[in-house]
């Protein structure tokens, strides 16, 4: 049995899911990320998830997405999670509070295999980029389906501007934009993105993707581009994914 864990910095996720068809075979389970979101908190939490999912099961894999690069189950840096999480061994730290393998992966980069494998871009040959478009925009990079994990190009500077801080979605809400607003400032930073890979797909994720007809048809690249398919289950896919590698 496979479950895969999605801690945001609202929310932490999980479900069974089963990876022939990328599908969940459990309830989603959502509870709130503690208050005080530090490692030993957050373990307490995804441990509650998994109980509830599978309290009797031993033979269990976990995947856990974070919102932070992880090299080599470390997480060198954190934004939208306690400060804790800066510099600690992660995956070894989870593994020894939930008595489980572990295996730790970027929010993105679990979005962007998700879609790869089961979503919008399966059978797609080539580089894939996968965009997720929320508080900030994370960025996953496959090339014929091998991930390029912990990239951020959400903080590649556009305009002399962190790209993030100018076209988000977090961002057109806070400054109360209509979508083709924030479509002029998308597409000046997803040009700027796409000089730089010449991806042969772009994904585009997150939740404002349920309204890409908005502003998607508003952009005016060279490269593809079409909304995710999986939205909120990618995170939770995409961990499970990784754990059965």
């Amino acid at each position: 049995m496979i479950i895969g864990i999605d801690v945001g910095g609202s929310g932490i996720k999980g479900a069974v899911v089963d990876l022939d068809t990328g599908s969940f075979v459990s309830d989603r389970v959502r509870i709130p990320t503690p208050k005080k979101s530090s490692p030993e908190n957050c373990a307490k939490t995804i441990a509650t998830i998994i109980n509830k999912l599978a309290p009797d099961e031993d033979d269990l894999r976990i995947g856990i997405t974070v919102p932070a690069p992880v090299v080599h189950g470390v997480i060198p840096m954190i934004a939208n999670l306690d400060q804790g999480w800066k510099d600690l061994p992660a995956e070894v730290f989870l593994e020894e509070k939930l008595g489980r393998d572990v295996t730790l992966i970027n929010d993105a980069d679990a979005a962007g295999l998700a879609e790869v494998y089961y979503g919008a871009a399966k059978d797609v040959p080539g580089i894939i980029m996968v965009m997720t478009l929320g508080t900030g925009i994370g960025s996953a990079v496959i090339n014929n389906g091998v991930l390029l994990p912990n990239t951020e190009f959400g903080h590649i500077e556009v305009g002399g501007y962190d790209g993030e801080s100018r076209a988000s979605a977090v961002v057109r809400e806070r400054e109360n934009m209509t979508y083709p607003q924030w479509a002029k400032r998308l597409d000046t930073y997803m040009h700027a993105v796409e000089r730089l890979l010449w991806p042969d797909l772009f994904v585009i994720g997150g939740g404002v993707s349920k309204n890409h007809d908005q502003f998607l048809p508003l952009l005016h690249l060279r490269t593809p581009i079409i909304p995710a398919a999986l939205r909120n289950r990618a995170g939770i896919v995409g961990a499970a994914w990784a754990a059965a590698q």
